[in-house]
């Protein structure tokens, strides 16, 4: 008995993955990403309701409205996170890729 031919599935490469970031990087409105280390430049309020204030340091873990937004996370209080604005971040340090 003849069985149907198998399709092939295609996995992303590494290569490729890295080609749809940087496709998707230029339509971004900041050049800010995933855990990269910023830092405030307006008070924020955390999800808890802490106030971080200008200066705190954070880690980006998310990007949200396709790079108008970010989820932050603060070391203080433990594993603090607020929405912040790109406007009111600065980058410290970008994340080693």
């Amino acid at each position: 008995m003849a069985s149907a031919p198998r399709q092939a599935t295609l996995l992303p490469s590494a290569t490729s993955i890295d080609a749809l970031y940087i496709v998707r990087r230029s339509e971004l409105p900041s050049d800010l990403r995933d855990l990269d280390r910023v830092t405030l430049t307006a008070a924020e309020v955390t999800d808890d309701g802490f106030t971080m204030v200008v200066g705190t340091e954070g880690t980006i873990v998310d990007i949200r409205r396709d790079g108008v937004d970010f989820e932050v996370e603060f070391a203080e209080p433990v594993s603090a996170l607020a929405p912040v604005a790109a406007a009111d971040l600065r980058p410290v340090k970008r994340a080693v890729a």
